[in-house]
């Protein structure tokens, strides 16, 4: 209990890191920059499947490749 109570403070350390400068949003510094990246990819990914699925499925077709 005692490492609790007397431990570093790391409150000034993570203000002055989210209130820099550096043209970042606060959620682009706290959650990394590859989660963004990635979230986006599959967001696009699945939103360009749906299209192309639905655009098939307007000419007739039920299945991704081929005629049937």
């Amino acid at each position: 209990m005692a490492g609790w109570v007397y431990r570093e403070n790391n409150v000034p350390k993570y203000q002055a890191y989210f209130q820099k400068h550096d043209g970042l949003r606060t959620w682009e510094k706290a959650r990394g920059k590859w989660m963004i990246p990635a979230y986006k990819a599959v967001l696009y990914t699945s939103l360009s499947a749906s299209m192309y699925m639905m655009g098939r499925l307007v000419l007739g077709h039920k299945t991704w490749f081929g005629k049937n």
